[in-house]
């Protein structure tokens, strides 16, 4: 049975944790060079990719006694947030190599490499990871997840930049962190409580 509560939990921690991300611009940045859909294509495949090993991965974690799994988890948690907080503010680094036209193949096929190298690995994933074993409600929040980095995709690609003129990257990074710190809490409470 799909929880809504939890895809919604998901699709919150996800999506202001990825918005912030290198991927995010990565994805503005061949949608401002390529047609919008072909990327989207590519990029969404590779997140679905990402979800997918994530929430397997999770899944096995709730094969272990819950409360070492709770304190695993709020660990986790409180090592996502700290991260966040105490990440740089860098510039648009990534380089992407261009295809030589703009087939929908070799488009969305550059969206996929760049988004699949990129991502694995990622604190969205190791998230995504823990709120699977959290909640064990693996299809719940692995429809959050996709949703949520699709949606990141999607505002990247088209209007990443407006954006960011109206949302200081900056907050984004704190709220997600807020977030991660305040799961963190629920989960080590949890494991200690029993």
């Amino acid at each position: 049975m799909i929880s809504f509560t939890v895809m919604a939990v998901t699709f919150g921690v996800v999506f202001l944790a990825e918005l912030p991300d290198k991927t995010a611009l990565a994805g503005l940045m061949l949608g401002t060079r390529y047609r919008a859909s072909y990327v989207f294509a590519g990029v969404a495949a590779a997140f679905v990719v990402h979800v997918t090993l994530a929430v397997a991965a999770g899944s096995v974690l709730t094969l272990l006694p819950h409360r070492l799994v709770q304190a695993v988890v709020g660990l986790l948690f409180l090592a996502g947030a700290l991260m966040l907080l105490m990440k740089k503010s860098d510039g648009d680094d990534e380089k992407v190599k261009e295809p030589a036209d703009q087939s929908f193949w070799k488009v969305s096929g550059a969206g996929f490499t760049l988004i699949l190298v990129a991502e694995f690995g990622d604190l969205t994933q190791i998230m995504t990871a823990n709120l699977a074993a959290r909640y064990d409600d693996p299809l719940s929040v692995g429809i959050g997840a996709v949703l949520a980095l699709w949606a990141v995709a999607a505002i990247g690609i088209l209007g990443g930049r407006t954006l960011m003129k109206y949302v200081p990257l900056r907050l984004i990074t704190r709220v997600a962190a807020m977030v991660m710190l305040a799961l963190a809490g629920f989960s080590l409470f949890e494991a200690l409580a029993g």
